[in-house]
């Protein structure tokens, strides 16, 4: 009997009635992932920038979420066709590629994405579980039903072409990461700066315009309650590594005599 793959971050905001709400899988931890994904949470990413995640580590996360009513996505590393190529055959429906700053950039990401004659992505979905080892009836001729691509607009460069990126064919939207992107701006470390703020926001109309969706990152609930207003369709609102540090320093504040420490 045919397998029935997840709607895509695509078809979700699609459905929805309201933005989405996400957090960060950063520890490289399948019981991490399984926690967030039984928050409630509308999204779980997992990283795999600055994270220590490989592609063994990403599936049992993948797995992890697999029983719950949670969309996973996966940062990769880099837009490397080759990663991209891995990650999909892992079975990763919705991809976010960071830096990046040119249409040329975004549809060199669309070709990586999609098979032949619309792209040059390698066919291996017999073996992968991608398609579930060809369980998932017509997933060559369907494939591009069953993921949707984002990508992460971090750079000044990525913000004024911002529109371009966001209408390249097979890019299903833009998503706004305030650090890197301050760190473009001259504003290392001032991610809610006023100028970041109008940067970030301006590509949510962007995407609006080219006829997409535009999401942000954003840990500060002031600022995510901000750019909700402004507009995003999805917000990515902490991180797993981010709540335990705050967490146990909280723990220790509360318990420990200030001047043991």
């Amino acid at each position: 009997m045919p397998l029935q793959l997840k709607p895509t971050l695509r078809e979700d905001l699609a459905a929805a009635d309201r933005a989405l709400i996400g957090g960060w899988v950063c520890s490289g931890s399948p019981v991490m992932a399984e926690i967030m994904a039984g928050s409630g949470l509308d999204l779980v990413l997992i990283d795999m920038e600055h994270a220590p995640n490989g592609l063994e580590s990403v599936l049992a996360q993948l797995h992890a979420l697999s029983g719950y009513p949670v969309t996973p996505l996966v940062r990769l590393s880099s837009d490397d066709p080759v990663t991209i190529k891995q990650v999909l055959d892992l079975g990763v429906q919705n991809l976010l590629i960071p830096m990046i700053s040119t249409p040329e950039q975004a549809r060199a990401v669309a070709a990586s994405t999609q098979y032949p004659p619309a792209g040059r992505r390698g066919i291996g979905n017999a073996l992968a579980r991608s398609g579930r080892w060809n369980r998932v009836r017509d997933y060559l001729d369907d494939a591009a039903s069953h993921i949707s691509i984002y990508l992460q607009i971090e750079t000044a460069e990525g913000v004024e072409n911002a529109e371009a990126i966001a209408a390249v064919e097979g890019i299903d939207g833009i998503f706004a990461g305030p650090s890197d992107l301050s760190a473009s701006m001259g504003l290392l470390g001032q991610q809610t700066h006023p100028q970041v703020v109008d940067a970030v926001k301006s590509t949510f109309t962007a995407a609006r315009r080219a006829g997409k969706t535009a999401g942000v990152n954003a840990f500060d609930p002031a600022a995510a309650r901000d750019y909700l207003d402004a507009g995003a369709s999805w917000v990515l609102v902490g991180a797993d590594v981010s709540l335990v540090a705050r967490g146990s320093e909280q723990l220790a504040a509360d318990f420990i005599p200030r001047t043991a420490h």
